[in-house]
């Protein structure tokens, strides 16, 4: 299955999947957003890295900054922070280039490695995106978190490729049905800054026991 260009997701909305449907739901389908301090200084180190230089040459070294990419097997699109490529015997052709060169993503992330995928799995994204454009293979990507300054490469393998498959497809069945799912309240919650308009505690199950002794208490 193909998509065609009016369908197609945000390419960083899959950060937000990944990291909570909720969020993305809301961003993506309800079309919400509030700042805070980490938002806000999220799209500085974003600003910075896309207003240097747009294209730039480092010996074999080509660099491309907010490059526009997308894939119409998974329905997305949206721009790299950084592609490097690399000058190589059995890479892709480049125009106004003589040689060959190895696409090379990298994402920009102001925090610091996150315990979920979610990062990784953005920068996957991106990598199956060139891969459709060039007609290439995208072994390898890599995170530059500016928190610590660490660039942290990432093995762009089945099980991340797998993870970007099944993610997208669940983004696009949500969005073809307008659903905003439910969550679990976690400690992640108190830093979104979309807390006050989720609302996450509304969603916590309670047991019939604790149902029963509010009801009781109630009734007092």
């Amino acid at each position: 299955m193909e998509f065609n260009e009016e369908d197609f997701l945000q390419l960083s909305g899959i950060q937000h999947f990944i990291f909570c449907k909720r969020q993305w739901a809301l961003i993506h389908i309800e079309k919400q957003w509030c700042e805070n301090e980490k938002t806000v200084d999220g799209q500085f180190f974003h600003k910075n890295a896309h207003d240097k230089i747009r294209h730039e040459r480092r010996g074999n070294t080509l660099i491309s900054r907010g490059m526009y990419v997308h894939s119409r097997e998974l329905g997305l699109s949206g721009q790299c922070d950084v592609v490097e490529f690399y000058k190589c015997e059995n890479g892709i052709n480049i125009v106004g280039e003589k040689d060959l060169w190895q696409p090379y993503p990298i994402e920009y992330k102001r925090g610091k490695k996150k315990p979920t995928l979610c990062d990784e799995a953005q920068v996957c994204a991106q990598a199956m995106c060139l891969e459709e454009m060039y007609c290439c293979n995208i072994p390898e990507g890599a995170i530059y978190y500016g928190e610590n300054r660490h660039r942290m490469n990432v093995d762009l393998n089945e099980k991340i490729r797998n993870l970007v498959r099944e993610s997208v497809k669940e983004m696009h069945d949500l969005y073809t049905r307008g659903q905003n799912p439910k969550v679990r309240k976690k400690k992640s919650c108190e830093s979104c800054s979309l807390v006050g308009i989720c609302m996450p505690e509304l969603f916590e199950e309670n047991t019939v026991e604790d149902y029963i002794q509010r009801m009781i208490k109630l009734e007092k």
